[in-house]
């Protein structure tokens, strides 16, 4: 991937934010962490590994012997539960509250705690009482409500590896996961609030039941109260089972390398990928990320992650990470949108959220909504703001600092992927300072690089691969029942180098910048530029709020620009003259070969439960193919607007 000088860079940005004086004072992370990193990696993450608690001590912190495939804390025996909940009661800390719940249809709950040890503990014993045991996989495909919570800390408890499945799936979706890592026991709710309205789940695990004869129960909590069917010899209701157990339970010590959780990779075709966590290495990695990029302080912050446990934002920095650190933390399960469009500021102010963690899509719905929505409510309480999921252009890094943040909060744009399992490149926010769009520095103790196509590091100024030279405490262990895979997927491009799939930048300065996957990297006429670059100058423009952009075929150039574009509602009359406004601006922000082929003025764009952009749908419409699979997208009639669009254009 060689930089073209005729292209824009997207790391060329002079606008840069140092850390607030009084952020720094204060700040958990020093600036002396890097270079302790540095000079002895691996004592850095046995420091680290000091954050939990250990029922019996590691002997040795990474065996890399049998690369790649990785051990950490060796010898080491620990219960992520007992890390997340006993630990903090057993401390004095009952009393400080876990969850602040926000139902979207209105409905709040306070738990403790002392509150999450009593419903986990009973979880815990009802599992058990219906034959769970360790090393059994537990599927869960629930909303967002305290007992996907409860029930994922019961598998930890008791060392069954839970697979969280997103409720936005089908029911062969389900099946295939079920039948992948050989499920016996579901758990899930007759359905949740979506928009407003009860959607079912229950419903589509039975329909992927009918592929499943191996699963033995089906435990389902009573969420919507709607109607659903039963099946008297397999479905259990959670309050029927769960409410009458023991509120004790006494956690087992599993090994360091004892598997937490499966979870299925999504959006691609072909067999789902199980990527495999393991308990004592991840709780590390999500620990101490959680406390270093989010500063984060359990006495007084409330903290939130506005995103789905169903992915692995939500395993990471709702669940595991935040517990792990004693934290308090807001658990939302509905829609910004929903009832309103200020419902994620009124949480904000109600609960006096001082940590914000979200999606650019997000951010870019709210830009388009408008800045006089934010600024009806009280968010002084904010003092950081995160940023996950994708590249986030520059403007809407700035408008999120400026008009969610009050040209105060430090943004940390974080940089990882579900075979991550956490952060590995972000700044600091109390040391490094942040740039529009940039994920800046890979953290302390990860050493990531950006490679040529030989496997050279590229010089400043120039993109390539991003990988990562070293293993890191949190990584993914295998492919579940695939090593063949694993090896093929993550470290063949490179011998023992970890390559995912990710384009990057160094700037001169030295930092980094994600370019997004490098199949989203076009070849136009032998330029290769990224998607996001030619976004990021759609969306700068005053008119636009979102934009996608994918290749598609042209027997000229090899690939050809197709843009999908969403409109700030003050511009949304401007028909072809707007089109050809956004044209000329592309060429004169990046250079005549960047210019799109295409613009098409869409209402909204594809986009998951989790706010990623569906662009290989969006490909498939540029190059008039029939569109795939639209199952995991939060509105698919989103599709059929576009389609329309096209064949009336």
């Amino acid at each position: 991937m060689t930089n073209n000088p005729t292209i824009q860079e997207l790391s060329h940005e002079d606008r840069a934010f140092p850390p607030p004086a009084d952020f720094a004072a204060n700040a958990n992370a020093k600036a002396d962490e890097y270079d302790k990193a540095a000079a002895d990696r691996l004592g850095y993450w046995a420091e680290q590994a000091q954050r939990i608690t250990w029922d019996t001590p590691f002997d040795t912190v990474l065996d890399w012997s049998e690369k790649p495939f990785a051990k950490w804390f060796v010898g080491g025996k620990l219960n992520a539960a007992y890390n997340c909940v006993d630990r903090h009661v057993e401390n004095g800390l009952g009393d400080r509250v876990a969850y602040y719940f926000e139902g979207e249809s209105g409905d709040t709950r306070t738990i403790t705690y002392s509150d999450l040890l009593r419903e986990v503990s009973k979880a815990a014993n009802a599992l058990t009482e219906l034959g769970v045991k360790t090393g059994d996989r537990v599927a869960i495909y629930m909303p967002m409500i305290p007992e996907t919570v409860f029930a994922m800390l019961a598998c930890a408890r008791l060392g069954a590896p839970h697979t969280v499945i997103f409720g936005g799936f089908s029911a062969s979706a389900i099946a295939d996961r079920v039948k992948d890592c050989g499920v016996e026991f579901v758990i899930t709710a007759d359905g949740g609030y979506r928009k407003g309205k009860p959607s079912g789940l229950k419903s589509v695990v039975d329909e992927a039941m009918e592929d499943c004869p191996e699963v033995r129960n089906v435990l389902v909590v009573r969420r919507t109260g709607q109607d659903v069917a039963w099946n008297d010899d397999r479905d259990l209701w959670w309050h029927d089972v769960v409410d009458r157990q023991s509120e004790t339970h006494t956690p087992e010590a599993f090994d360091s390398e004892h598997p937490l959780y499966i979870m299925y990779s999504s959006g691609t075709t072909g067999k789902p990928k199980g990527i495999m966590h393991t308990t004592g290495g991840y709780l590390v990695g999500t620990s101490f990320t959680h406390w270093a990029v989010f500063d984060i302080k359990p006495e007084t912050d409330v903290y939130w992650t506005a995103a789905d446990i169903g992915w692995v934002t939500g395993h990471s920095y709702i669940v595991y990470g935040p517990l792990a650190n004693g934290a308090t933390s807001v658990l939302y399960e509905g829609t910004p949108d929903t009832p309103h469009r200020g419902r994620w500021w009124e949480i904000v102010e109600k609960y006096k959220v001082s940590i914000l963690y979200c999606a650019p899509t997000a951010i870019r719905s709210f830009m388009k909504w408008g800045r006089d929505i934010p600024a009806e409510f009280d968010l002084t309480s904010l003092r950081l703001l995160g940023s996950v999921g994708e590249p986030i252009n520059p403007e809407a890094w700035m408008w999120y600092r400026e008009h969610i943040g009050g040209d105060r909060c430090p943004v940390v744009d974080t940089w990882w992927q579900t075979e991550n399992g956490s952060i590995l490149i972000s700044p600091l926010p109390g040391v490094t300072e942040t740039k529009p769009g940039a994920a800046m520095r890979p953290l302390p103790g990860v050493v990531a690089d950006v490679f040529d196509d030989e496997g050279n590091s590229v010089e400043p100024g120039n993109g390539g691969y991003l990988v990562i030279k070293e293993p890191w405490p949190s990584m993914l262990r295998t492919l579940w029942g695939d090593e063949e895979r694993f090896k093929k997927t993550y470290w063949s491009q490179y011998p023992e180098v970890y390559f995912a799939g990710d384009g990057a930048k160094i700037d001169r300065d030295g930092d980094f910048w994600v370019l997004g996957r490098v199949d989203d990297v076009l070849n136009v006429s032998g330029h290769r530029m990224s998607t996001a670059e030619i976004e990021s100058a759609l969306v700068a423009h005053p008119k636009v709020a979102e934009a996608a952009v994918v290749g598609a075929s042209d027997e000229m150039t090899g690939q050809a620009i197709e843009a999908f574009v969403i409109l700030r509602e003050s511009a949304e009359d401007g028909g072809d003259d707007v089109v050809a406004e956004l044209r000329n601006h592309v060429r004169s922000a990046i250079g005549a070969i960047a210019t799109p082929r295409s613009i098409m003025i869409v209402p909204d764009l594809p986009k998951t439960r989790s706010g990623k952009i569906m662009r290989r749908l969006l490909k498939d419409v540029a190059e008039k193919r029939e569109v795939g699979d639209v199952t995991t997208l939060a509105d698919s009639s989103v599709m059929d607007l576009i389609q329309k669009g096209v064949a009336e254009s």
